[in-house]
């Protein structure tokens, strides 16, 4: 077993699609687990979302959640198809007997059917709800309560984020999920039934956070457009109109962006005239407004490389604003400023931007390797995994079940 690959051996059969699964598949392919995805013949609801390849129309997002995995395609409404994948999931060795999926309702998949097949089975079954109700990343996060956090301070309408978070921490919670129950499996030879509510994903990462005690106590938070809650944070734009992010959450953060900006004295007098304590997070976010107004210039007065190059030389905690473009632009240019990411040649695309698993073991990254054709290896997972012969194989495939 490769050290930079420690989930060398481990089979793990993925019947999921949109984000949250798939997510989880990739991420214990890239630590060398051997994920199988499973599709319906001509792919899952998910097998030509958006974003597209401009050049062949390709799926960008479906290729890029399924690298490094194999693939396999079943008739999934035939009863023979189903059996397929039962086998698939519970077929012997100690280091198999997983499947990840979000097939809720589906009968046939529930976690008594492949227990009978293999009691040590472990099944995680990723949800909406853990009612068994239909929510989705967008519809969770309305619900959690954090579009009334976001955006503008002199707005009143809810904003949505982007990045699907609940659906990509839901996933990360599944990868710890099977990992914790081969654990246990390994020790006490028990399967597990594990189920993952993407509601319960988000409602409990709020809670962690302290948001709903807070909001139980002192009741709804204000928005704060770009200004960071509870300490010293806001967006400034230099002369050239680029904004940089600025975050003071230490004393010496503090010292470092007085000293860079030449505010010391100023920010002093203000906290002295207004009774405050600037050396704290409360005081300093009490009075952010009013002590963004004294740093603003300092920003607008200058150009975007002299921001830039001065808050670096202060050891200011500090971030550039990028558009996704500018990103990937910038990745092609000088690929060492992004380790993480990988320039991949993707078969039906041609070079994508991929990326490594964050995680780096003894200090190497995984690297990345392409999506496979949907259903290029279902002859030989059948054959490798269930050990069945060529005449049995051109059977299904001759009654389409394949």
């Amino acid at each position: 077993m490769s050290l930079s690959s420690p989930l060398e051996g481990i089979r793990v059969v993925e019947f999921a699609s949109f984000v949250a699964g798939p997510s989880a598949g990739r991420a214990l392919a890239q630590l060398g687990a051997e994920v199988i995805r499973v599709d319906p013949l001509g792919g899952a609801a998910d097998r030509h979302r958006w974003p597209l390849s401009a050049r062949t129309g390709e799926s960008l997002y479906w290729t890029s959640l399924n690298r490094g995995k194999r693939s396999v395609a079943l008739d999934l409404r035939s009863e023979a198809g189903r059996d397929l994948l039962l086998d698939l999931a519970t077929a012997p060795g100690p280091d198999a007997g997983i499947i990840v999926d979000n097939a809720v309702g589906r009968q046939w998949l529930r976690y008594e059917a492949l227990a009978a097949r293999r009691p040590d089975v472990i099944s995680v079954k990723v949800q909406g709800r853990a009612d068994g109700g239909p929510a989705v990343d967008y519809t969770v996060n309305s619900a959690s309560g954090i579009a009334a956090l976001t955006g503008p301070e002199d707005s009143a309408a809810p904003v949505n984020h982007v990045l699907p978070a609940w659906d990509l921490l839901c996933g990360q919670e599944v990868v710890s999920a099977v990992l914790a129950a081969l654990r246990r499996r390994d020790r006490t030879g028990a399967g597990a039934q594990i189920e993952i509510a993407l509601d319960d994903v988000a409602a409990a990462a709020v809670a962690d956070l302290g948001w709903y005690s807070e909001a139980a106590e002192r009741g709804q938070r204000a928005r704060h457009g770009n200004h960071l809650y509870g300490a010293f944070g806001v967006d400034f734009a230099s002369a050239d109109g680029d904004r940089v992010m600025v975050v003071v959450l230490t004393p010496r953060q503090w010292s470092a962006l007085t000293t860079a900006t030449g505010t010391a004295e100023s920010l002093a007098a203000l906290a002295e005239s207004a009774g405050a304590d600037f050396s704290t997070d409360e005081g300093r976010y009490a009075h952010r407004h009013r002590i963004a107004e004294v740093l603003t210039p300092w920003f607008s007065e200058r150009s975007t490389a002299q921001v830039h190059a001065e808050l670096t030389a202060a050891g200011v905690l500090w971030g550039p604003y990028r558009s996704i473009a500018e990103v990937a632009a910038d990745f092609a240019e000088s690929p060492e400023t992004a380790p993480v990411l990988v320039s991949l040649a993707q078969p039906g695309i041609g070079q994508v931007i991929s990326a490594s698993s964050s995680v780096r073991i003894d200090g190497a990254y995984s690297g990345a390797v392409p999506a496979v054709e949907l259903g290029r290896d279902t002859e030989a997972v059948l054959a490798d995994v269930l050990g069945m012969g060529g005449s049995e194989i051109e059977r299904l495939r001759a009654d389409g079940v394949i």
